[in-house]
C-alpha cells in the first residue's frame, strides 16, 4: 500500500479556468469533437508556436503517426531518429514499411547527437525526426542545414518542449511538420491529447483528413484513403484552452523548480544534474533528471526502489530503441550499440517534477536522494 505522504512523480495544476470551460461544454451539450473549443484550441496553440495550422488529435502518438503518414513515408524509405526516445516515435515508421536509423545521444544535453546525423544520410533517407528531450531543445541549426542540403523533411517532436525556445524561437516552429503531446505530465495538458502544427497547407489538409477517417466533404462515407479516428473531444480542448492561458506562468514555475532542485542537489556526490543552459537555450526542466556516476554501486532501477521506500516517486529514463525487445524480435538493430543512450537508461531516472510540487516536497525529495547516495 502506498504511504499517505508519498510524493508522486507528477501532479498537474488544474486550478485556472478548467472547471469553468468544462462546465460550459456540459451546459451546451458540446462534448464531442464537433465542439467549438477544438478549433479555438487549435488556433490559439498554433499561433503560440508560430505556425499557420494546428490539428488537434487524441494523443501525441497519434500526432506522430499522422505526421509520418502525411509525409508519404513508406516502404524503402529511411527515417533518422534518436536511439534515446519513447517508442511512440518509431511505431508508424515500422508499420508503414520504412527503416528506422538510429543516432546516439549527447551525454551533456541528453538530446540526439546532431554531429552523427550526416553520416547516417543515404539516398533512401526521407526524413530526420528530432525529439526535444527532458528540458533542452535539440541543436536545430545543424539539423535544418543537413535536411536542406539533402532535400529531406524534418519531423519535430516537441512533446516535452511546451514553452521552450531555440535561439528565441518556439520549439515546434522548426519542422516541416511538428508534434506535441498533452499528457498530464506536460506543461499544457488535456488529460490525453496531441497537436500537429505546420505551415504547409497540403500537410495540414492531409492531417485534418487522416484524423477523421478520411471522410470526403461531398461523399462522406466513400473513402479513397485509409485514415484513423484521431479526433480530440471538445472536453479535452476546453482543458487545453484553460491550460494554454497559463503556459508562460507554468514555464517560469518549471525553471524555478529546476533551479531549486539544482541548489538542493549540487553537493550530492555521484550525480550528473541536468545541464542548466546551452548557447541556444536555457533548460525548462520539463522533468528533473539525474544520472548516476559509474562508480555508484547501484543502478537507476535500484535507486528508484530505494527512493520509493522513502516515499518518493520516480520514473526511469527511456530504454534505447536498440534494446527494446519488441524491436529486436523484428530483427532491427542487431549488433548495434549506442553507448551514451545505453548508459543513460542504465543510470538515469527522474524525480518528482509536476507543477503542483511544493517547496517542502522538493526539499524532502532532495534529502531522500542525498540519503541513498551517502
Amino acid at each position: 500500500m502506498q504511504r499517505s505522504d508519498f510524493i508522486a512523480v507528477n501532479e498537474p495544476l488544474l486550478d485556472g479556468n478548467e472547471k469553468k470551460y468544462l462546465t460550459e461544454c456540459l451546459d451546451t451539450g458540446w462534448i464531442s469533437s464537433e465542439g467549438p473549443f477544438v478549433q479555438r484550441f487549435e488556433q490559439a496553440f498554433s499561433t503560440r508556436v508560430g505556425r499557420k495550422w494546428g490539428v488537434a488529435v487524441c494523443n501525441g502518438t497519434a500526432a506522430l503517426d499522422a505526421a509520418i503518414e502525411a509525409l508519404g513515408i513508406g516502404p524503402g524509405d529511411e527515417v533518422i531518429l534518436p536511439a534515446f526516445t519513447i517508442i511512440s516515435c518509431i511505431g508508424q515508421i515500422i508499420r508503414c514499411g520504412a527503416r528506422p536509423v538510429l543516432v546516439d545521444s549527447d551525454a551533456r544535453t541528453w538530446n540526439m547527437d546532431v554531429n552523427q546525423i550526416e553520416a547516417k544520410i543515404t539516398p533512401r533517407t526521407k526524413a530526420i525526426m528530432v525529439v526535444h528531450t527532458y528540458g533542452l531543445p535539440v541543436d536545430m541549426d545543424p539539423v535544418l542545414a543537413i535536411a536542406k542540403r539533402h532535400g529531406v523533411a524534418v519531423i519535430e517532436d516537441a512533446a516535452e518542449a511546451h514553452g521552450q525556445t531555440y535561439r528565441g524561437h518556439p520549439c515546434g516552429s522548426f519542422g516541416d511538420i511538428s508534434t506535441f503531446s498533452f499528457y498530464p505530465n506536460k506543461l499544457v495538458t488535456t488529460g490525453e491529447g496531441g497537436m500537429i502544427v505546420t505551415n504547409d497547407d497540403g500537410l495540414a489538409a492531409t492531417c485534418y483528413s487522416l484524423r477523421n477517417l478520411c471522410f470526403q466533404p461531398q461523399r462522406r462515407f466513400v473513402h479513397e484513403r485509409l485514415g484513423w479516428n484521431l479526433r480530440m473531444t471538445n472536453l479535452q480542448a476546453a482543458l487545453g484552452v484553460a491550460q494554454l492561458e497559463r503556459m508562460d506562468e507554468f514555464a517560469t514555475r518549471k525553471r524555478t523548480m529546476g533551479k531549486r532542485y539544482t541548489e538542493l542537489l549540487s553537493d550530492v556526490a555521484g550525480l550528473q544534474l541536468p545541464l542548466a543552459q546551452t548557447e541556444y537555450a536555457d533548460n525548462i526542466y520539463w522533468v528533473y533528471g539525474l544520472v548516476l556516476a559509474d562508480d555508484v554501486d547501484f543502478d537507476a532501477a535500484e535507486a528508484m526502489k530505494k527512493l520509493a521506500s522513502l516515499g518518493v516517486g520516480c520514473r526511469p529514463f527511456f530504454c534505447p530503441m536498440n534494446q527494446q525487445p519488441v524491436l529486436l524480435e523484428r530483427g532491427l538493430f542487431a549488433g548495434e550499440s549506442y553507448p551514451v543512450a545505453e548508459r543513460m537508461y542504465r543510470n538515469g531516472f527522474y524525480i518528482p517534477s509536476g507543477l503542483a510540487l511544493t517547496e517542502a516536497q522538493m526539499t524532502r525529495v532532495a534529502e531522500a536522494v542525498g540519503s541513498i547516495l551517502k
